[in-house]
């Protein structure tokens, strides 16, 4: 199994960042006694301005072939954190690769979106895709220890 975040734009140095990066160090300690191994991340930029069609392009040059796609989009599903963890494990347990897609600002491509296993929302309110990452990043954490059966996530 392999798990990547395809998203758009680069996530500079600050707060942002230093999260990310905390939440999948801490989800690659967890879940390497879980089977579940490191996320990679890779960052796409559509340089020419040719908005969600251009984006939508690098996205699928850089999704890996056959994974399963898991959209983050307003529209999609709001699971809770243990049904997020059971979709997680069912996936590892399936042996099946995993790729978590992360449009711009204006969103996803609507045929980009049409190709997702998977459409999560964080809510009903819309987030600045750099922000998502981070929320993503701590769900992928607190997936990791609820399988554990950690004390992590307390609902």
């Amino acid at each position: 199994m392999r798990i990547d975040i395809v998203a758009v734009g680069r996530l500079r140095k600050g707060p942002e960042a230093a999260m990310v990066a905390d939440y999948l160090d801490r989800f690659a300690k967890t879940g390497r006694s879980l089977g579940l191994p490191p996320v990679t991340i890779h960052e796409i930029e559509d340089k020419r301005g040719g908005g969600m069609a251009a984006e939508a392009e690098l996205l699928s040059r850089a999704i890996p072939q056959g994974a399963a796609l898991v959209m983050m989009d307003e529209r999609g599903d709001q699971p809770t954190s243990p049904e997020f963890a059971g979709r997680l494990a069912d996936w590892r347990d399936q042996a099946r690769d995993l790729c978590f897609v992360i449009g711009g600002a204006d969103g996803l491509n609507p045929a980009l979106r049409a190709r997702a296993d998977w459409q999560i929302s964080l809510g009903r309110m819309v987030w600045p895709h750099m922000l998502v990452r981070v929320m993503l990043a701590e769900q992928l954490y607190r997936a990791a220890t609820i399988l554990a059966g950690s004390p992590y996530h307390r609902a």
